[in-house]
């Protein structure tokens, strides 16, 4: 594995037909200009509550959704352009996602096994059977899911939430994928086992996977992920290392989210962050900072220009008019 490895997105832009007439479409923008990059033996975390944009980002860079506008590229190889050739197997072999829901990723009528070795088979078609089978109960191993033969015999009913989850990571593993894209993997866990699937993540890190960690809870992000992207109805407003953004929020919305973890014997009044209003829909046409209906700090120019982004620190940049 290149030790380069990386994924880089530049302004990216993605926006989804919402009805309108014959001759006049309307259009929903879930993602506007989002710059980032993923690398290889890191975690980026993309935190945001539900509309933000951070699923589409990550459908876009797994090519299930086609950007509006913009360039992801990975490993130099420009994945947006006409002129790009990979096969779509070859892509899904390098980049794999993991999904939110573990009781919705398997198939219930067949058994693990046949989950794990369906997809090595289709990556790597000149394994033998034996050679199938050995890749799967290694796979299985290095998730933690010991004894692996008995748990290949399984049926997705007869796992828990958390050996399902891992499931799907040994799976991405399997096929020998150098990013993983996990969507909120720890979201429909119990909180006993969510420090476990994060530490086996952390782990596989140290064996150069880079990881895209897309969560609601930024007290995980910080843990997980070495860097962090703050992200409001498809605009990244605020990014960085994450010991920087999470100890030094700057952003208004970065700091109504910090005030949303708990904290025992502390009661917070986040009524005094931010004002009560609907999370706007955003338009190719909208303009201003997309948090300024909540922002007590607002100023008149707030609503009609979109700030630029301002370098706080070697690796810490916001988006917001105070700065």
């Amino acid at each position: 594995m290149s030790e380069a490895a990386e994924i880089i997105v530049e302004d990216l832009v993605i926006d989804f037909p919402v009805g309108g007439g014959l001759f006049k479409k309307n259009y929903l923008r879930a993602s506007s200009e989002v710059s980032l990059t993923l690398r290889s033996g890191e975690a980026l975390a993309i935190v945001g509550e539900s509309g933000s944009g951070k699923s589409t980002c990550a459908r876009a860079i797994c090519r299930i959704y086609p950007p509006t506008s913009g360039k992801i590229t990975v490993d130099g190889e420009e994945i947006t352009s006409p002129a790009f050739k990979w096969s779509q197997r070859d892509y899904a072999a390098k980049v794999q996602m993991i999904f939110q829901d573990p009781f919705g990723s398997l198939n219930p009528v067949h058994t693990i096994r046949h989950h794990m070795a369906r997809p090595i088979r289709i990556h790597n078609p000149g394994l033998t059977g034996d050679q199938v089978e050995e890749l799967t109960i290694s796979s299985l191993e290095r998730v933690g899911l010991s004894p692996a033969k008995q748990t290949a015999d399984k049926f997705p009913y007869e796992l828990s939430g958390g050996q399902r989850q891992r499931v799907a990571i040994a799976r991405a593993v399997a096929v020998g994928a150098q990013f993983i894209l996990a969507d909120e993997p720890i979201s429909m866990l119990d909180v006993s086992i969510r420090l476990g699937i994060l530490n086996l993540m952390d782990d596989m890190k140290k064996d150069g996977i880079g990881f895209m960690y897309i969560t609601h809870d930024i007290a995980t992000a910080r843990y997980f992920a070495e860097r962090t992207a703050v992200m409001y109805v498809g605009h990244m407003v605020e990014w960085g290392e994450s010991d920087s953004v999470t100890q030094n929020p700057k952003h208004p919305y970065t700091q109504l989210l910090i005030s949303a973890v708990p904290e025992a014997g502390v009661r917070k009044d986040r009524e005094s962050m931010a004002k009560k209003a609907d999370i706007p829909v955003r338009s190719p046409e909208s303009r201003g900072c997309p948090f300024a209906e909540r922002c007590l700090q607002a100023m008149d120019h707030c609503k009609t220009e979109m700030p630029a982004a301002t370098k706080l620190g070697e690796d810490h940049f916001v988006r917001c008019h105070l700065y």
